[in-house]
């Protein structure tokens, strides 16, 4: 294993990182006085569309897909650096190269099992940027940390129409509340008394303007509302018709079709909460050497080196065990990695809700307020441990796999 960054990697990190810092970084304030002025907190405010424009004109755009083809062709193992950078700002970095999720995993799913209608007419806008789409898995009824217990059905027109028709409700669907979001890829059942339960699923794409479809309301995630990320959504599908050919690859291939999705979606997220927890170490050092306390700097209390120190012990393991994971990815497959990207799932998140959980400390009042990013990156990491299927569902998984050998 040999993690060294190679020419192109390191090209792209220098360009990156000098974006971060020219345009990125200031930007941040930017959105917050632009989007009090918005008729909508949906629309998107005016800076990042520049960015993402600046973006593109530098080539730090669809950095995720490594299929040249539509994206940059990069392999996990030299997105990885790149898109720990971007978790540095995790609310405006990943959209700004059209790298943020779940446009990301819509983008593999349609690149992949896509045909080439369905590329053409959702696809191809999606890596322009010109719109934004939505996946729709999660219901509120369901225990959905298991996706065979989900209940949305997507039915054969009864009248015998060349249609399918999709019934169910959804929640937290991430980027539906974004006026940009056109389309929703949706996992319901087609054969719902199947044998197989694994093959009872299907995906199928339903444009939000589909009748029936509504967007009923905006889900907080500790109060914060992610507008950036254009929201998480309850989605209603009652009785909306979609034609035949929305169906993405066969009846019966959502499940596997979801696996494929995830597993880059995992590392993907991995990844950013590096970045987040890196600045989480920044801001924390910072307010460390400028504030006094008892009558010394806060960088002279031993309890404070303490959370530098095992802050930064960890960023440095969980970024090899990702690399590792990435590399895996590259060489033997999703599949060969699955027990690397179940451990990084499990790790990453609750170590880095730690690092950020002592940044705040470290500020007081401060760290909770909207003066610092370190109360939504908080959300934000914390999300990650029930995201992609909870820690106990992966920690359930990596425990059978291991017993299995001495069974």
């Amino acid at each position: 294993m040999d993690f060294a960054f190679d020419a192109r990697t390191e090209e792209l990190r220098a360009k990156l990182l000098a974006f971060m810092d020219e345009y990125v970084y200031p930007a941040e304030a930017v959105a917050e006085e632009q989007r009090a002025q918005l008729a909508s907190p949906w629309d998107t405010p005016a800076v990042v569309e520049e960015l993402k424009a600046e973006a593109r004109r530098q080539g730090l755009w669809n950095l995720f897909l490594p299929d040249p083809a539509y994206g940059a062709g990069l392999t996990n193992l030299q997105y990885a650096p790149l898109a720990e950078i971007t978790g540095r700002s995790p609310q405006l970095a990943p959209t700004a190269l059209n790298c943020a999720a779940p446009d990301t995993g819509n983008m593999e799913v349609l690149s992949q099992f896509g045909d080439e209608q369905q590329k053409k007419q959702w696809l191809e806008p999606l890596l322009a940027g010109e719109i934004r789409s939505a996946f729709a898995m999660t219901e509120p009824e369901v225990a959905s940390s298991d996706a065979t217990n989900i209940t949305t059905y997507i039915e054969r027109s009864p009248e015998g129409t060349d249609e399918y028709v999709v019934t169910g409700r959804k929640w937290y669907i991430s980027g539906a509340m974004n006026p940009d979001c056109k389309i929703f890829i949706v996992m319901g059942k087609t054969d719902p008394d199947g044998e197989d339960i694994r093959r009872q699923q299907s995906m199928i794409l339903v444009p939000r303007d589909t009748p029936g479809v509504t967007v009923k309301r905006a889900m907080q995630v500790f109060g914060y509302e992610d507008h950036y990320h254009g929201g998480h959504a309850e989605v209603i599908f009652d009785h909306a018709r979609v034609p035949v050919s929305n169906l993405i690859g066969e009846e019966g291939g959502g499940f596997a079709i979801a696996q494929a999705r995830l597993g880059p979606g995992r590392i993907h997220h991995c990844m950013r909460l590096i970045g987040m927890a890196e600045r989480a170490i920044e801001l924390m050092c910072r307010r460390a050497v400028s504030r006094t306390a008892f009558g010394k700097a806060l960088a002279q209390q031993g309890v404070v080196h303490n959370w530098i120190a095992d802050a930064r012990v960890t960023v440095e393991q969980l970024r090899l065990l990702v690399l590792k994971t990435a590399w895996l990815m590259d060489t033997v497959g999703n599949r060969g990695a699955h027990t690397e990207i179940q451990s990084i799932k499990i790790a990453t998140p609750r170590a880095v809700v730690d690092i950020i959980d002592r940044a705040i400390q470290l500020h007081g009042a401060g760290g909770l307020s909207q003066d610092f990013p370190l109360a939504e990156l908080y959300a934000g990491a914390r999300t990650l441990m029930i995201a992609d299927g909870p820690d106990e569902v992966h920690q359930r998984s990596l425990a059978r796999r291991e017993l299995k050998k001495y069974l």
